[in-house]
């Protein structure tokens, strides 16, 4: 198994799910504030924001939260956040991108320096590692939306470049700048994605054992308990049986 989808799993089972769904609405929260903030307040006429508002409602966020980060920004009280890459190598020699959103950048580059290094990895430039990955549009559905063939059919349909399909669901793949009008294609003839958004895909995995995946989980894990950190994305690739152990451990 390969992509950073398979470490998010294992950290939800493994996580306080209280405590993780509350970090998880304020990243969600913060990404809604911004949107609002850079655009209109209106999720019909601002595509990042509407894109930020269904993968909020895609994990049951509550709606009086949603229009409270909007109102937020339209009201002129949200704080300024900056969007900020960082890019490094993770034990192993695994690539890692972090995407950030925050008010103080100093800290936040204090804080992903601290997790590089305590792993046995080090902070690089921006464009270190990112080179070795693509910018691409994500669409995901859940296996309610259909069998396999009927995604596949669809997916080309609305011209996106790949479908993986898979016990979890079917994630869709396109083009970074046909994101919104793939996924409004998609969303005319399957109805609306539990989720769309833009992310790193690694145009290679380094394949890596136990002990090392448990480093780079518990890096990744650190990272992602960074309130300003919004994503992780990693280019390591795990065997079945050892993705058998980390998910039951």
């Amino acid at each position: 198994m390969a992509g950073h989808s398979q470490f998010k799993n294992i950290m939800h089972r493994k996580g306080r799910q209280d405590a993780v769904r509350s970090k998880m609405f304020s990243k969600l929260a913060r990404e809604i504030t911004v949107a609002a903030k850079v655009g209109v307040p209106d999720p019909a006429m601002n595509p990042r924001l509407r894109l930020a508002v269904q993968n909020a409602k895609a994990v049951s966020m509550p709606k009086d939260n949603i229009q409270r980060a909007i109102n937020k920004a339209s009201a002129g009280d949200a704080e300024n956040y900056d969007e900020v890459r960082y890019e490094g190598y993770g034990p192993g020699g695994v690539a890692v991108i972090v995407e950030v959103l925050t008010d103080n950048r100093n800290r936040s580059a204090s804080n992903v320096r601290a997790a590089f290094t305590k792993s046995g990895g080090a902070l690089g430039e921006t464009g270190s590692v990112s080179f070795m990955w693509d910018r691409v549009g994500e669409i995901f559905y859940p296996v309610s939306a259909g069998s396999a063939d009927k995604l596949m059919d669809a997916a080309i349909e609305a011209g996106a470049d790949d479908v993986q399909s898979d016990e979890d669901g079917h994630t869709i793949l396109c083009a970074f700048e046909n994101l919104g009008e793939v996924s409004k294609a998609l969303e005319a003839s399957l109805g609306e994605a539990e989720s769309v958004k833009a992310i790193w895909k690694p145009q290679n995995n380094i394949p890596v054992d136990e002990d090392r995946a448990q480093s780079i989980l518990k890096l990744v894990a650190t990272l992602e308990d960074d309130d300003d950190v919004q994503n992780v994305y990693a280019n390591f690739e795990v065997d079945e049986e050892t993705m058998a152990k980390l998910s039951a451990a």
